[in-house]
């Protein structure tokens, strides 16, 4: 695996501007839903199996990272905790190089060994967290 830095080439998906404005519509979407008053989504999967699925948490995660009570979103649920941390980073990060037109990093060259390695780790993530979720006190989603 390899991380280049380059300019954007002709015709290329700007990966950048697509995921930061994904991300943004998602935030605006989010804070429409709560300013609005919509009641607040419910898992279907804890309410069949009275267990937690491995994003319940999620929301309150969210709003307490938003709130920067960063141990209460960490309690929520580490893996999303984790995940709004890293997109907050990239979206500094395309913003930054969008607005200077900067070039662009791009993972390159994976082997098969690290496809195969990343795959595993993510499922062992999920699997973590889950795991963590599990233990967490009845009742408390």
């Amino acid at each position: 695996m390899r991380v280049i830095r380059r300019p954007l080439a002709p015709g290329e998906t700007d990966h950048e501007l697509v995921w930061l404005c994904v991300s943004l519509v998602g935030l605006a979407l989010a804070a429409t839903w709560f300013v609005v008053g919509l009641p607040w989504p419910h898992c279907i999967f804890l309410a069949i199996s009275g267990h937690p699925c491995v994003t319940c948490g999620a929301t309150r995660c969210a709003i307490a990272l938003f709130h920067a009570d960063f141990w209460t979103a960490w309690k929520w649920n580490p893996l999303v905790f984790s995940v709004l941390c890293g997109l907050s980073i990239f979206d500094a990060y395309a913003f930054a190089v969008l607005a200077t037109r900067s070039p662009r990093l791009r993972i390159a060259q994976f082997s098969p060994a690290e496809k195969t390695f990343l795959r595993v780790f993510a499922v062992v993530l999920l699997l973590l967290n889950w795991i963590y979720l599990l233990s967490r006190p009845a009742g408390l989603f």
